[in-house]
């Protein structure tokens, strides 16, 4: 193994520890989901792809939730790790392979878009057919339940549908546009100084991607 692709895997381990670090420093946003928090865990995933290149992206996500595995377990039969990382990448891969294709800021914030596009919905299929269906089978739940709680946090909630048009759709549309803007406005400040640790003297931007 060459220093380069050392020095990739070590950053890509890095970007993981720091997502999951800020995995730590979430907070609700009650009248959209009782249920989920809101953090910033994306960001160093969508900066390290960005430098890393999709597979790198993929490296960081799994690490992020392999720590949050490790040492904060799983209160939910691995349903909230699987929801994370499908997300995450339907989030984050989309804005990496348009960007590779488009090496511009417009490609970078069209990539962006598209990336928050997809994981919404994304999240509405996620949610209704694989999270909420293995909660209310995990606590002895139901539908009706589910619809009630969120109703106490905003009463224009009935219904299923409801619920997807007032809380799961602004929630991640929200979520992903906060990290994708704090991204586009720091990316070139920390992508000089990461793409130097990395780089080889005299190597090639494109050599520190893989994948």
């Amino acid at each position: 193994m060459n220093k380069q692709k050392l020095r990739r895997l070590t950053m890509a381990a890095l970007c993981g520890a720091v997502a999951f670090v800020l995995m730590y420093f979430s907070f609700s946003v009650p009248i959209l989901s009782p249920f989920a928090e809101f953090d910033l865990s994306a960001l160093p995933e969508l900066i390290g792809g960005f430098i890393l290149g999709p597979a790198g992206a993929v490296e960081i996500i799994v690490v992020k939730i392999g720590l949050k595995l490790l040492f904060k377990g799983s209160s939910s039969l691995f349903t909230g790790e699987v929801l994370n990382l499908i997300l995450s990448l339907a989030y984050v891969l989309p804005a990496l392979l348009y960007y590779r294709r488009n090496r511009t800021k417009k490609g970078a914030v069209i990539g962006l878009v598209l990336g928050t596009l997809i994981c919404v919905v994304v999240s509405i299929f996620a949610n209704i057919y694989v999270t909420f269906p293995v909660y209310i089978q995990l606590y002895g739940m139901n539908w009706d339940e589910i619809i009630s709680i969120c109703s106490s946090v905003n009463p224009w909630i009935t219904n299923v549908p409801t619920m997807v048009a007032f809380s799961i759709v602004p929630f991640n549309l929200l979520s992903r546009s906060i990290t994708s803007l704090i991204t586009l406005l720091i990316y070139k400040r920390l992508s000089v100084p990461i793409k130097k640790l990395i780089q080889e003297p005299g190597g090639n931007e494109n050599e520190i991607q893989h994948g």
